[in-house]
């Protein structure tokens, strides 16, 4: 959620903002008209509560001189009764007001380059050289199929198009790319490991930026206002909803394995094959806490985090600053990791890294103070794939796969393997 002061006191910035990203910033001035509606009535409420106090203090002075204040208290009792009903007239139209807030997304930072969509990103670095191989390389879901490591049919008999079934070392394989993860960033990059719930409830979907405006995309149990996790980040950062750090905390830093869940509204025959673009999907996520004052230092560090699993997996990398077009809802400003895939020759993302600044902590009313007497203000909350497991599993195939089917172990792997170095047909 932006700021609603800074809605009101630049709103033409905050209008261009919105273009460059090309959102609504009609927005705005729907946002102004009522929240100087919400403040009229705010300040008439205001006038009528100092108005009762005044009688109330008229009141117990009248009885302390044993006066008749029968009709004074007549009067506080039209005035409460008024107070009340304007009060709750207050609420509807804050309902309102956040609905329109919630609509706007966050506004990039003055770093990122304008632009329409994803050939407008900017390409930062490149890690690693590609695969050159001396066959045709062949897709992830064909190796696997010929591994006998990836079954769909089996998965499409329990459940539908877009999930998969892993077997045997192709199980083991996902297993150890999930333990590889969490390993690196505990004992190397200093996350605290969480396993949180998969299900949470609305405010936690609010309090992310996935709902309202992404509903379409989310699983919902029908009998109970359960979500589905798309990412472990709504869980994450939902752990310190509605608290306050000390300054000393941050920065604050979390790392979550979980299975996630996404309908893919809207993805129609995009990634129909494979396991680039699935239902449910193994990912593991990191999650910071930070000062404002550092949180663009600490996303720097964090993509240098996901970045550290790739380069001990050998895979091919790089990374590309997105534009205004192409950002998240919630983000203002984003680093996407992308591994090569031979087989399309091209590069596929494997990571976003994000910094969304305040825009998630004053949803879900996360922030910290300095010192005892500090008035706290909101955090800057910052996230990225530490990384998607699934896509990882595909480029691996696909980066070590051989002329004679099989598919060599990465090095880093092989100890959480019990020392097979490859995958043989």
């Amino acid at each position: 959620m932006l700021d609603p002061k800074q809605i009101r006191n630049n709103p033409d910035a905050v209008k261009k903002g919105l273009k460059s990203r090309k959102a609504d910033a009609t927005l705005v001035d729907r946002f102004l008209q009522v929240d100087e509606e919400w403040r009229k009535l705010l300040s008439e409420i205001e006038e009528m509560k100092a108005k009762r106090n005044a009688v109330s203090d008229q009141i117990g002075q009248m009885k302390a001189k044993k006066e008749d204040a029968t009709a004074v208290i007549a009067e506080m009792k039209t005035l409460s009764s008024r107070i009340k009903e304007l009060d709750e007239e207050q609420k509807k139209i804050e309902d309102r007001l956040n609905d329109i807030a919630y609509e706007m997304p966050n506004l990039p930072h003055h770093c990122v380059p304008e632009g329409s969509d994803a050939r407008d990103n900017i390409e930062v670095r490149v890690w690693g050289e590609k695969k050159k191989l001396d066959f045709k390389a062949r897709p992830h879901d064909e190796i696997g199929k010929q591994l006998g490591i990836l079954n769909f049919e089996q998965a499409a008999k329990i459940s539908g198009a877009r999930f998969v079934v892993y077997r045997g070392v192709g199980a083991a394989l996902e297993r150890a790319l999930i333990s590889f993860f969490l390993d690196v960033h505990i004992k190397e990059n200093g996350y605290t490991e969480v396993f949180a719930p998969v299900l949470v409830n609305k405010q936690a979907m609010i309090g992310t930026g996935q709902l309202p405006k992404f509903e379409e995309d989310m699983f919902k149990c029908r009998d109970d206002e359960f979500y589905l996790i798309p990412t472990a980040e709504v869980s994450v950062t939902n752990l310190h909803r509605e608290s306050v750090f000390n300054s000393e905390q941050l920065p604050v830093k979390y790392c979550c394995y979980s299975p996630c869940f996404r309908r893919e509204a809207g993805s129609y025959g995009k990634d129909t094959k494979g396991i680039i673009r699935q239902h449910q999907f193994n990912k593991v996520e990191l999650v910071k806490f930070t000062d404002p004052a550092s949180s663009y230092d600490e996303l720097e560090s964090l993509t240098r985090n996901a970045e550290s699993v790739l380069q001990k997996l050998g895979l091919p990398y790089r990374v590309v600053q997105l534009c205004s077009g192409d950002l998240g809802f919630a983000s203002a400003k984003t680093y996407d990791l992308e591994v090569w895939f031979p087989s399309e020759n091209q590069y596929r993302e494997i990571s976003s890294c994000s910094n969304f600044e305040s825009f998630q902590a004053r949803r879900a009313a996360i922030r910290f103070k300095v010192g005892s007497k500090g008035k706290p203000e909101p955090v800057h909350t910052l996230n990225g794939s530490g990384v998607a497991v699934g896509r990882c599993f595909a480029a691996i195939l696909e980066n070590y796969q051989q002329q004679d089917g099989s598919v060599i172990i990465p090095e880093v792997l092989r100890p959480y393997l019990g020392g097979i170095d490859r995958i043989k047909p």
